[in-house]
């Protein structure tokens, strides 16, 4: 955590205890909250994690570029900067605003696991589940697939132009920030005795320390491959093969096959409206229509005479999360393998009959999911907009810190674990299968009014996305908050529900609060029922751009719990 923003919230949590009311709080729109100003700008603007991808972006767009191919530079430059967080071994999914057909469109750009892994292999292994790291956790990295998909429907600037600065900053070495030196020590500690990761991450044993420059020529020399070959480079060419043959000499099963027969796939975002916004989210195998479902069951309570971080609030708030997980583990998988009802599940109707098994006063201990027939992962988040008014959705991720820990040989990136979050469960939805994409946590999300962009933006923090992306909606559009604002004010988690890795909720679970919920809210969610605590570290990671259609410029907001920074110009 940086100095400034430990400052910023025990100023919050001293405000609280001094004696300011929840009402008056909420009165101020959270300016108490807000950590530093909203940056605004006309012709275009980048909020992404990390500061060297946002000025990436930045300079894509002055050099005559659009918010899809400055996204794609600044994705690649994250990879570089914060390999802990992304990086070409992992997925990616976008959802995009062309400003010429004046319409969302959306991208699945996740792997699948291994044709060559059955679920019989793995349990003959005696697993119960798949490992979270190793190669049997491995997928099919979908992210230079996605750039390449994005670029030919709608870049403009040559894709060797895009990947310049990550190629440079992989070459000539870049300053470590304050997020990734802290992930670094964990990373040698877990991974350091397997194959290429000192070579990689820690040339010497030394583990770069905050401020020291670092350098992966490998990876360099990779994007180079990508750049000059294009998405077969990695998908058909010596990179597949690399990988095959790694994974061959270390037990894994992800091969050449699995790379060359990978899809990225165009997909139609799914929609519900809360009080005037339609909220846009990406149907699953990802778990974005958690989001709306969460939203239809809160659009049932009129917070504009519930205080934000009033014992209500709270209370609704999460037991309308319990519910959506139920669901979410039920149903909520590959649906090229099973039959998810979504349409039902992000129904008005559907809303009000779940609505009816909430009780104000006590929290529910054993949530069920419906029949609408009748946590944390590491990621990286950004959004870009552009003069002529497209704006871009990203979210980037290997899952866990470092991912698998696997690093094929002289290619400088770790490979992803999303076939971790599979269940070994039969019958499941989600339940592992051969060429299968799995659940996924990381969620795009943009939203619209009257026909119009409104807002792109995303929240990392694996599990917790749905429950950071409802916060911010409620924080804009039922607390008053700018985007700014309702980024940095303190968050709401909630652990302990049901999961599609086949984890059953058993007893209501706990939530977690960050600094600046008083006290009188704490005592009485434990009097519903609830187990309560303040939480120890920070949930989640924000950025977001607004459009003000009345004058024609985009508010953008980035946030103080990661290194990342908005800007434009």
């Amino acid at each position: 955590m940086t100095i400034k923003l430990l400052f910023a919230l025990i100023g919050v949590f001293l405000l609280r205890i001094s004696g300011c009311s929840v009402q008056a709080q909420d009165r101020l729109s959270g300016r108490a909250f807000a950590t530093r100003s909203v940056v605004m700008a006309r012709h275009g603007m980048a909020c992404t994690a990390h500061p060297l991808a946002t000025q990436a972006a930045i300079e894509v767009l002055r050099s005559g570029g659009n918010a899809i191919d400055a996204a794609i530079a600044a994705n690649a430059v994250e990879g570089v900067v914060e390999p802990n967080m992304n990086g070409i071994g992992g997925d990616l999914f976008a959802i995009v605003w062309d400003a010429k057909s004046q319409k969302l469109y959306g991208l699945n750009a996740s792997g699948r696991s291994p044709y060559g892994l059955t679920s019989a292999q793995l349990k003959a292994q005696n697993l119960t589940r798949i490992p979270l790291n190793g190669p049997l956790s491995v997928s099919v990295p979908g992210c230079v697939d996605g750039w390449f998909e994005l670029h030919k429907r709608f870049g403009k600037l040559p894709m060797n132009r895009l990947l310049t600065p990550a190629i440079e900053y992989a070459r000539d070495g870049f300053p470590v920030h304050d997020e990734t030196a802290d992930s670094w020590p964990d990373m040698l500690r877990k991974f350091g005795t397997w194959p290429n990761v000192r070579e990689t991450y820690a040339p010497g044993g030394v583990v770069p320390a905050r401020g020291t420059v670092f350098k992966n020529p490998a990876l360099s020399k990779t994007l180079e491959t990508i750049a000059k070959g294009g998405r077969d480079a990695f998908y058909k060419g010596n990179i597949a093969r690399t990988i095959d043959a790694f994974m061959k000499k270390t037990g894994g099963y992800l091969s050449y096959r699995d790379l060359s027969e990978h899809t990225s796939d165009w997909i139609e975002p799914v929609s519900t409206t809360y009080r005037g916004h339609t909220i846009w989210e990406l149907p699953p195998n990802g778990q974005g229509i958690a989001v709306l479902q969460m939203l239809n069951i809160l659009e049932g309570y009129d917070f504009s005479k519930i205080p934000w971080g009033s014992p209500e609030h709270v209370h609704l708030f999460t037991e309308a999360k319990k519910l959506a997980f139920e669901d979410r583990a039920r149903f909520y998988a590959d649906p090229a393998f099973a039959t998810i009802p979504v349409n039902e599940l992000i129904s008005k109707a559907y809303a009000a009959e779940r609505r009816k098994r909430i009780d104000p006063e006590r929290a529910s201990l054993k949530p069920e999911a419906g029949n609408p027939l009748l946590k944390n992962g590491d990621t990286i988040y950004l959004t870009v907009a552009d003069s002529e008014g497209n704006m871009v959705s990203l979210i980037q991720s290997i899952f866990l810190q470092f991912g698998s820990g696997v690093v094929p040989d002289g290619l400088g990136f770790v490979l992803q674990n999303r076939g971790a979050l599979f269940t070994l469960k039969d019958g499941e939805a989600n339940a592992y299968a051969p060429h299968k994409r799995p659940f996924h946590t990381i969620i795009p999300s943009f939203v619209t009014k009257d026909g119009k962009p409104w807002l792109s933006f995303g929240v990392m923090g694996g599990s917790f996305q749905p429950l950071g992306h409802v916060q911010i909606l409620m924080n804009l559009i039922d607390f008053g908050m700018n985007i700014q604002e309702a980024g940095d004010a303190p968050r709401i988690d909630h652990q302990g529900s049901s999961e599609p890795t086949g984890d059953v909720a058993l007893d209501g679970g706990f939530i977690t609060l960050e600094s600046g919920f008083p006290y009188e809210t704490i005592r009485e969610l434990m009097r519903k029922g609830h187990k309560v605590s303040y939480s120890y570290g920070l949930y989640g990671g924000y950025q977001a751009i607004q459009y003000d259609s009345v004058h024609q410029i985009y508010h953008g907001a980035s946030d103080a719990r990661k290194d990342g920074q908005a800007a434009g110009y």
